[in-house]
């Protein structure tokens, strides 16, 4: 399967909540198989369809030597929480600092249509909540204190990838712990 093409922060697909999967067909496979590539590729520890163009709820992710996906997401997010640094492959060397729930389990379904449960902490906990964050049209720099998304929003307007966009920020629909005010 070809390598995609990362759609980068300004592309209004990345701000659109992207739909339910419906058909668990050879289509969606195939999907599957781009992002892995393209993930893999770039490389990025998680990688949703929204930044490759496909306004549907699949993500795929590579943490601690596991490739795995997921497909319709629900998360259950744990009170306790982690501050970390967090990157993203659609906002090129940019990384702050991001609170996210320490761990997560996470439902959904596989390729095939059979339902899957991931529980994960720390790195993959972030990364499976970073990703269904894009689904929801939401990026990680919506989440961060004021004063860190000024300066997000400061090094985004100067970075030599994003030309004339003009950077929006989206309140998150996901608990922020009282962040993201």
């Amino acid at each position: 399967m070809p390598i995609q093409t990362i759609r980068l922060f300004g592309d209004p697909v990345l701000r659109t909540p992207a739909e339910p999967v419906i058909d668990f067909d050879k289509e969606l496979r195939g999907l599957v198989r781009d992002l892995e590539e393209t993930m893999l590729n770039a490389p990025g520890a998680g990688l949703a369809a929204p930044q490759i163009g496909v306004g549907l709820r699949v993500f795929t992710y590579y943490v601690d030597n596991v490739l795995g996906h997921l497909i319709n997401p629900s998360l259950d997010l744990s009170e306790d929480i982690q501050d970390g640094e967090e990157g993203c492959l659609s906002l090129p060397d940019l990384a702050f600092t991001t609170r996210r729930a320490l761990r997560v389990v996470a439902k959904g379904f596989n390729q095939h249509g059979e339902p899957v449960e991931i529980e994960g902490s720390e790195l993959l906990a972030r990364c499976i909540q970073h990703e269904t964050d894009h689904l929801d049209g939401i990026l990680f720099i919506d989440r961060l204190e004021r004063a860190e998304r000024k300066l997000a929003l400061k090094a985004i307007r100067e970075a030599d990838w994003a030309g004339d966009r003009a950077p929006v920020v989206k309140v998150s629909p996901h608990a922020t712990f009282g962040r993201a005010t």
